[in-house]
Formats: structure tokens, C-alpha cells, sequence
């Protein structure tokens, strides 16, 4: 099969087409990509391009497809199979998170920029929803915690794991404005054993 985006099938095109913005969005600020940069990218015409999405949102909303579906899978990965700890299983998590950042810079860009959006779009949708269902993973792992001890029962599930992923967060965006996206991977492990101190409370 040819690997030439003009001659691709449509659920091929519409892959590439997804991968190549999240390629431009680790080179410039998703804002300013446009169809024509898009198209450019690819060697394709604007109108080959809308043969397979019919706008510029519904490119977006694929892409964001796209980053729910690899990041998800890529932490469920992570923690599972392992015979560790909920603890262990959100270290296991965290750091997942972090390398897939590292590969994929323009992604923390472009949700960033969907979810300051004021006007409800679908891919700000798509975006609300990939933080509620990595919540709810997080919330299932500090129950476990809980569960075996390893937790203090006083922590509020919902705020750890509101945390949890505000702390990835966090170090996304120090990365991005040192311009060093993998210092991540140095700072995370220090930063997350913070959280897990907190986690454990004063016992």
C-alpha cells in the first residue's frame, strides 16, 4: 500500500490527516493552523482535504479523538498487568502520561486551546470528556488505595485525582515555557512522590 497521502483510503487519509496536525501542533500554536497549512503539510490540495472532513472542526474533533484514544489506552496500559500496588499503578500512570507528552508536544498545545474556547465545540466536548474518563481512572486507583491502606481514608477521591492530573499539568506547562519539553521526564518522579506524601498522610 502506498504510504503517499494521495493515494490513501479514506480512514487512512483521515489518519494521517489527524498526525499531521498533531505534528504541526508540536511546531507552532494550534490557533494559527490552518486547512491551507494542513493540506501544505500533507502535499495535498484544500479540496482533497475536505473530501474526507467537512470542516475545519470536524478535523479538530478527530484529532481530539485521536489524543483520547492513545492516551487512554497508553496509562490503561501502564497500570495494568502489573502486580503493584494502586500506588505503584498510578506512578505507572503518571509517567506513561509524561512520555506520551514528551512524543507528542503538540498535544497538551492544542487541549489547552480547545478547553479556553468560550463557545461549546465538539472537540471541546471531546476534551471535557478525556478528563472526566482519565479522572474516573484515577478515582478507581486511590479507592483501591484506600481499600489496602495505602491510602489515608481522609483523602477526597474526586480532589486527588482533580490533582493528579493537574500536576501533569503543571509540569507541561514548565516544560513549555522553558521550552524544554523533557526536563518532564527528570523533574516527574520527585514531583509525583510529593503527591503520593500527601496521599499517605501523616501515618
Amino acid at each position: 500500500m502506498s504510504d503517499n497521502p494521495k493515494y490513501l483510503p479514506a480512514d487512512e487519509r483521515r489518519a494521517v490527516t489527524v498526525e499531521a496536525v498533531v505534528d504541526l501542533a508540536g511546531q507552532q500554536n494550534p490557533s494559527d493552523i490552518t486547512t491551507a497549512a494542513i493540506a501544505k503539510h500533507m502535499h495535498l490540495t484544500q479540496g482533497a482535504l475536505f473530501r474526507h472532513f467537512p470542516s475545519k472542526d470536524a478535523i479538530w474533533e478527530a484529532v481530539m479523538g485521536w489524543v483520547a484514544e492513545r492516551l487512554l489506552s497508553r496509562i490503561d496500559r501502564a497500570a495494568e498487568g502489573l502486580d503493584a500496588t494502586p500506588l505503584e499503578a498510578m506512578r505507572a500512570m503518571f509517567m506513561s502520561h509524561v512520555d506520551f507528552v514528551i512524543e507528542h508536544p503538540g498535544v497538551p498545545r492544542m487541549m489547552f486551546g480547545e478547553l479556553q474556547r468560550t463557545e461549546s465545540t465538539p472537540a471541546k466536548r471531546m476534551a471535557q470528556t478525556l478528563i472526566q474518563r482519565y479522572a474516573e481512572r484515577i478515582c478507581q486507583r486511590i479507592e483501591q488505595g484506600k481499600a489496602n491502606g495505602d491510602i489515608t481514608p481522609d483523602v477526597v477521591t474526586q480532589a486527588a485525582a482533580l490533582l493528579f492530573i493537574g500536576t501533569v499539568q503543571g509540569l507541561v506547562m514548565q516544560s513549555l515555557l522553558s521550552g524544554d519539553i523533557g526536563r518532564m521526564r527528570t523533574q516527574a518522579p520527585a514531583v509525583f512522590d510529593i503527591y503520593v506524601r500527601g496521599m499517605k498522610g501523616s501515618r
